[in-house]
């Protein structure tokens, strides 16, 4: 990794370093916090989780090639004996040594840098537009959802003198998160996906989401860009940024790049014209969604900011496949199956029912608890319940405490037939073969703390 020697690190982060001065101008391979992904010469972060303490694989790192561990505790305390191939960095705290580093690492890449925060909608944005900004150039993206204070710091660790550009993906859930991001990433410029009902046990409504996520206009690099989507009431009160007005998407007409002749394929897709300021362009999105469309749009904006044509655009789009968790589609011999399960809120869970409404096949909505919802949380979940009955879902399952909410809310819609509730996943699952029909379509769609991966697994099992 360019300029982090041993020696280098330790200064970055105010650490003491033990180490023989042969080795401690060497500089590092790469930076692991996992034991499992030690190689040669790379530096091991000995973080003390609540679960498991780092430390304890410290020698084993050793043993699996690395050349410095980077911990808060002396050597002696850990059974270190430092040897002339090895070295030791004591720091105060580590989670804090990693945001230096990166800092540091950032500056010294200086590569081209766009980041992604918004309440929905952050990860399959990230994957729609490292597949457009692949079809020009070399591009790193946030891997799965590392996108906090220690993900971010190891996503921009793997930045290399090819990578020409990186997505990095930016989530929140408190003030002053955004800011200490912010402050690594220094992104050129940034997207913002829509300001929701998230985290609002800590941020309150949906003006402290504004304000907590806008906090990434103070660390843009100078002349950086906002995108916004411009369909959002609250983003679109953005005025100016920087002194910039900011580039608006979505699909109102007043946006600087909008949607028309929208044409649903169903749980195939959508087909649509960009509309732009240099003309328009036909695209096509091989996953289902109307959210699917604006991360679509998003991709335009930036593509042609940065300098991309229409067949690279098009190209990219149609080559877009969603994270697993993130409305990815599975097809099995018996359903079609739509695993949106990794997250869920109001606004996300909705979107999800919206396309589960395009399918032809018989439509069963599988609904856990969304977290983090604040006070509302309970009038929240009856919405959607109301939600899901509106939208004329022929099945909806409810598992959870705060799913009782959802089955209300249905049962207060008219929704008489094909409602169940179930107090638990498990008991959902033990009844899901007696619900679920051949060829259905279904939505399983829930806060990560619910796992609902284990009822995805059931059905591609049935």
């Amino acid at each position: 990794m360019k300029n982090l020697t041993l020696k280098k690190i330790s200064e970055i982060c105010n650490g003491k370093l033990y180490a023989d001065k042969r080795i401690e101008n060497i500089e590092i391979s790469s930076i692991t916090t996992d034991s499992r992904k030690v190689e040669k010469d790379c530096m091991f972060v000995a973080i003390k989780g609540e679960r498991v303490d780092g430390n304890k694989f410290i020698n084993g790192a050793y043993e699996d090639g690395a050349i410095v561990c980077l911990s808060e505790d002396k050597p002696d305390k850990n059974g270190i004996s430092i040897s002339e191939k090895n070295g030791y960095i004591v720091v105060k705290s580590c989670f804090q040594a990693l945001k230096d580093i990166a800092e540091y690492y950032r500056e010294v890449m200086n590569t081209k840098i766009v980041g992604i925060t918004g309440s929905v909608g952050k990860t399959s944005t990230k994957e729609m537009l490292a597949a457009v900004m692949s079809e020009k150039f070399n591009t790193l993206k946030t891997q799965g959802n590392f996108n906090n204070e220690v993900g971010v710091p190891l996503t921009l660790f793997r930045l290399s003198e090819e990578h020409e550009l990186a997505i990095v993906e930016m989530g929140i859930s408190d003030f002053g998160e955004m800011s200490r991001l912010g402050k690594i990433v220094k992104p050129d410029m940034c997207v913002i996906t829509n300001i929701g009902q998230c985290h609002l046990e800590n941020l309150g409504d949906r003006d402290g989401v504004l304000k907590a996520k806008t906090e990434i206009f103070d660390y843009l690099k100078e002349g950086g860009k906002a995108f916004l989507n411009g369909d959002d009431d609250k983003l679109a009160t953005v005025k100016e940024v920087n002194g910039l007005e900011p580039v608006f998407f979505g699909f109102d007409k007043k946006n600087d790049i909008y949607a028309e002749d929208v044409e649903s394929k169903g749980l195939a897709g959508t087909v649509f014209t960009a509309v732009t300021p240099k003309g328009k362009m036909r695209l096509r999105v091989n996953v289902p969604g109307h959210h699917m469309v604006s991360n679509a749009l998003a991709a335009v904006a930036i593509g042609l900011e940065l300098g991309l044509d229409e067949k690279q655009i098009a190209a990219g789009v149609a080559a877009f496949k969603p994270v697993s968790g993130h409305s990815s589609i599975v097809e099995t011999d018996r359903f079609t199956i739509m695993d949106d399960c990794y997250n869920a809120n109001p606004v996300s869970t909705k979107a999800g029912l919206d396309v589960l409404a395009e399918a032809e096949e018989r439509k069963v909505a599988i609904l856990g608890d969304m977290f983090e919802l604040g006070s509302d949380e309970r009038k929240l979940h009856y919405e959607v319940g109301e939600y899901a009955a509106d939208k004329g879902i022929d099945c909806i399952v409810c598992a959870g405490e705060l799913a009782k909410e959802y089955y209300d809310g249905a049962k207060a819609a008219g929704k008489t037939e094909g409602l169940y509730y179930f107090a638990t996943r498990d008991e959902a699952v033990d009844r899901l073969k007696n619900i679920v029909k051949e060829n259905d379509a279904i939505l399983v769609k829930a806060s990560h703390g619910m796992k609902f991966e284990k009822i995805v697994e059931v059905l591609k099992q049935m």
